[in-house]
């Protein structure tokens, strides 16, 4: 009976035993299991343009924009329904309303709203200043005859304090008269929308029989007998530029050079561009040059930077370097052996930069042309970063 009990405890200490050790390699698999799942960082993604040489004898180019000199949208001051809208013969002989396109001159009426309701509010306003007239009349008759009693002693101070007070009040409310008068009238007079300016019917947002409020915009006109040429230089240029210097300005769209002059210089760079705006301004009496063109024109570059070619790259590529406050650098991208397949990696490379070249700015040492520099993003990481190339 003993060997037997004895046989029993053996038995079950055997067991148990086992079963401690398999849940003991059980959670061996899942320590390893979670050392083996690493979160990895997410690839910070980035825009590469490869290094080219730029430079050349015509000067560093600019992309501009055509504007008019003076461009106002025109909106009704009195509300109502569009009543009529100045007329003009189309191109194919057909009398219709006036279009984008069409000149109109200063103070020429371009659409009017239906005028009889302040037609009546002018004429009430009208007899209501006639009946406050009539009372402050009276009111001055009898205040002058009060004074005149009061100075004989045949009135008392309160009696004349009270015709004082009738003419004061009554005279005033002939002022309020006069003043909603006037309104009504400037109202009625507002009726009619009409140019301020000599140009060009840019846009029309109303037809006949709109209904328009106060404010609601219903042309737009612009003065483009002058135009103005906008265009982005970086701090490096902008002290080549004075107001009052002529420059050239070229179009697809209009053979020959066009000359203007300098007549803004912005005195603060664009927080997002880096770049401070310039507007050369031309004379347009034929209407050669139109709003919404776009216009190139070239500014001088040093000596040395005509007659050799040089490296160059987008102005936003170029950073300060980390290693060296004073210095600038750029992040060069290449695959990277070692890594995971398809994986790139930038690498922090010191350069040395010349004169900048409209956006971009030329390389003097440090760059190869053909290589891959980070033209987007470069802010956002840091020296052997791996990165996904957008």
């Amino acid at each position: 009976m003993n060997g037997k009990r004895r046989l029993q405890i053996t038995t079950h200490v055997r067991s148990a035993s086992l079963t401690a050790f398999a849940m003991a390699a059980v959670l061996v698999m899942l320590s390893g299991c979670a050392e083996d799942k690493v979160v990895e960082k997410p690839k910070t993604p980035v825009r590469v343009t490869p290094v080219s040489l730029g430079g050349g004898a015509s000067g560093i180019r600019y992309s501009a924009n055509v504007t008019a000199n003076t461009q106002v949208n025109l909106a009704f001051k009195s509300g109502g329904y569009v009543e009529a809208i100045t007329q003009r013969k189309g191109a194919d002989g057909r009398v219709r309303p006036l279009e984008a396109g069409d000149v109109v001159s200063s103070g020429e009426v371009l659409a009017k709203v239906r005028e009889g309701e302040y037609f009546d509010r002018v004429a009430q306003a009208t007899a209501q200043v006639a009946q406050a007239r009539a009372a402050s009349e009276k009111s001055r008759l009898d205040f002058e005859r009060a004074s005149n009693l009061f100075a004989s002693n045949s009135m008392t101070k309160a009696q004349f304090d009270a015709a004082k007070a009738s003419d004061d009040a009554n005279s005033a409310a002939l002022n309020s008269a006069e003043a909603a008068a006037s309104q009504a009238q400037i109202a009625l007079h507002d009726c009619t929308l009409r140019s301020p300016i000599t140009g060009w019917v840019i846009q029309r947002d109303v037809e006949v029989g709109s209904l328009v409020g106060s404010g609601t915009q219903a042309f737009v006109v612009a003065d483009t007998r002058v135009v103005k040429v906008v265009f982005g230089v970086p701090d490096t240029m902008i002290q080549r530029i004075r107001l009052g210097d002529l420059q050239s300005i070229t179009t697809l769209t209009v053979p020959g050079e066009i000359r203007g002059r300098v007549t803004s210089i912005s005195p603060s760079a664009d927080p997002k561009s880096r770049v401070f705006s310039v507007e050369v301004s031309i004379a347009n009496a034929d209407n050669r040059l139109k709003p919404g063109m776009i216009a190139t024109l070239a500014l001088g570059i040093d000596k040395a930077m005509r007659e050799v070619a040089t490296v160059v790259v987008p102005l936003s590529a170029v950073i300060r370097s980390s290693k060296n406050g004073g210095a600038f650098a750029v992040f060069v991208v290449t695959p990277e052996s070692g890594t995971a397949a398809g994986s790139t990696v930038a690498h922090e490379r010191e350069v040395k930069v010349g004169p900048t070249m409209g956006n971009s700015i030329a390389v003097t040492q440090g760059l190869q042309p053909g290589e891959n520099v980070v033209s987007a993003g470069a802010t956002e990481i840091r020296d052997g970063e791996q990165v996904r190339v957008l």
